[in-house]
């Protein structure tokens, strides 16, 4: 078992918590305490120490005697820490790095004991097994066991490193240290998502056997009844958490410090390997997405190729156009059609739609000459949500202009802001006005121009509709897009806006940093 040869942690079953769990109770926390936050104000100066205890507990054993959940350990509740004098001499900030440090062995001592479930229990399940062909076992699978083994020699660096100094242990050169070993198996893991999703519901739908199967294993107490697919999609969630933790690392580090150097490079690490993942598995749905609208996809004016491999679909929708005419009378009649709008990020298409889900090409423009603008024009019945489509070079040369009618205001924001120009990247310290909200439950989208969102994910609010939709730009990584707003709730304290902007602010200004001495 990799690492587990040389040594045997000693983290892995202090807690009966798998890492679904486990991550759910972290950033259920980490929602209350922004909660906490919001409401009350942080308060400032050095934490009140804990008093030290006459009971000393030797360090040996300070591992083994963890016994409660994961999710409640923390450094400073370690007998050997909590029994210390050192508690008294460090300030708040001080205590809350180390436990940001803890907190990234301690989950991945979780992780690692939800892959070991993952492996063990479906993997290498025979039963399973035998209702899978070699190709949809290696789908459903990828490099799991690489996965496994990865984890395991890193928790094990993590633990050696703790153990060897509990008071000023470091994580983030471990972290670096094992960046190439990620980056080998997460990006072939990752990048086969798709895949791992077609071929996981396609087993389930036509597949009675691997049903059955599956159905007796994730009632197994040794998977806590949780789902198969939970435990699948675990590397992707892990690599960006622990982006994440690395960041929470970075933001309390004194700046200027070897400790923030370092904290930098693996975090940077880190946010490259998640954005290489990211590109792969988009480029591969892009591509998909692209043959099967060519095959859908005719042209009535001037045709051009449309599979393109820096080509990606960015918003897609039925619009109602709404065209004035003279009546025989001289009156102005209302005359409306529905026109369907592929937008790319190099063209938009103007098509009708035809039976069987196909479409008619009767005019598109490069992206670079075409405008979205509102339009406050009232009409009188249906037609409200009006905004104008200018293309100044179409597939005639010509210029031309059309009048967009939408179901909700949410549409109508969304086109105009896709239609737009990409926007100039926003000052974080010039945007103390701008509305956050915080992620309360996970979104995952369904449109193309939709923002995912994670627990405790914390947004900065750029556009707002009436019928229940955000616009924002996530503040840990700087991505943009619409979201429910029931999945968050606004953070009301100017305070606790003005520290998420300048933590963010901080970590940008790391990283930015880093590419300069790089470069």
């Amino acid at each position: 078992m990799g690492g587990f040869s040389r040594r045997r942690s000693k983290l892995i079953n202090s807690s009966q918590l798998l890492y679904q769990e486990y991550s759910d109770v972290v950033l259920n926390k980490e929602i209350q305490s922004q909660q906490r936050l919001d409401s009350l104000g942080e308060a400032t100066g050095p934490a009140s120490p804990r008093q030290p205890r006459r009971t000393l507990v030797s360090s040996e054993s300070y591992l083994q005697r963890l016994s409660m959940a994961s999710s409640g350990s923390l450094w400073q509740e370690i007998p050997v820490v909590r029994n210390s004098t050192v508690l008294l001499s460090m300030t708040h900030e001080d205590q809350k790095l180390q436990e940001a440090k803890f907190e990234l062995i301690v989950s991945e001592a979780s992780y690692l004991r939800s892959l070991h479930v993952a492996v063990d229990h479906f993997q290498l399940s025979a039963p399973l097994r035998a209702t899978l062909s070699n190709q949809e076992y290696q789908w459903l699978f990828s490099r799991l066991q690489d996965v496994r083994d990865v984890s395991t020699t890193f928790l094990s660096d993590l633990e050696e490193n703790f153990e060897r100094n509990i008071f000023t242990f470091q994580v983030c050169d471990v972290v670096l240290n094992h960046a190439p070993s990620f980056r080998r198996v997460y990006l072939p893991y990752v990048t086969n998502q798709t895949y791992q999703e077609r071929t996981f519901q396609g087993l389930l739908t036509s597949n009675s056997s691997f049903r059955e199967v599956l159905e007796k294993l994730e009632s197994d107490p040794v998977c806590q009844r949780l789902s198969l697919k939970s435990f699948l999609i675990l590397p992707f969630q892990r690599i960006t958490r622990l982006k994440l933790l690395l960041q929470n690392i970075l933001k309390r580090t004194q700046p200027g410090s070897s400790e923030e150097a370092e904290a930098t490079k693996a975090h940077h690490a880190l946010e490259e390997l998640i954005r290489d993942c990211n590109n792969n598995v988009q480029r591969m749905r892009r591509t998909e997405e692209l043959i099967y609208l060519s095959q859908k996809i005719e042209f009535e004016c001037k045709i051009f190729p449309l599979i393109s491999q820096s080509r990606w679909l960015v918003k897609s929708g039925e619009l109602t156009a709404l065209e004035f005419s003279l009546s025989p009378g001289l009156r102005r009649k209302l005359n409306t059609r529905p026109v369907h709008l592929h937008l790319f990020n190099d063209c938009l298409l103007l098509s009708r739609p035809r039976e069987g889900s196909r479409f008619l090409v009767f005019d598109h423009a490069p992206f670079s000459s075409i405008r979205g603008e509102k339009c406050e024009m009232k009409l009188h019945g249906p037609h409200k949500n009006l905004f104008r489509l200018f293309l100044l070079h179409n597939a005639q040369g010509t210029q031309a202009e059309f009048l967009f009618s939408t179901e909700t205001q949410s549409e109508k924001l969304r086109w105009i802001s896709a239609l737009a120009m990409p926007r100039e990247e926003l000052d974080l310290l010039e945007c103390y006005d701008s509305p956050q909200v915080q992620c309360l439950r996970a979104y995952k989208p369904r449109e193309n121009d939709e923002l995912a969102l994670e627990k405790a994910d914390v947004v900065m609010v750029t556009q707002q509709s009436s019928d229940g939709w955000l616009e924002g730009m996530r503040l840990s990584d700087g991505e943009r897009g619409w979201f429910p707003v029931q999945q968050v709730e606004f953070i009301s304290n100017p305070d606790v806006r003005a520290r998420n902007l300048k933590e963010a602010h901080r970590v940008k200004t790391a990283k930015l940093q880093l590419v300069e001495q790089r470069t």
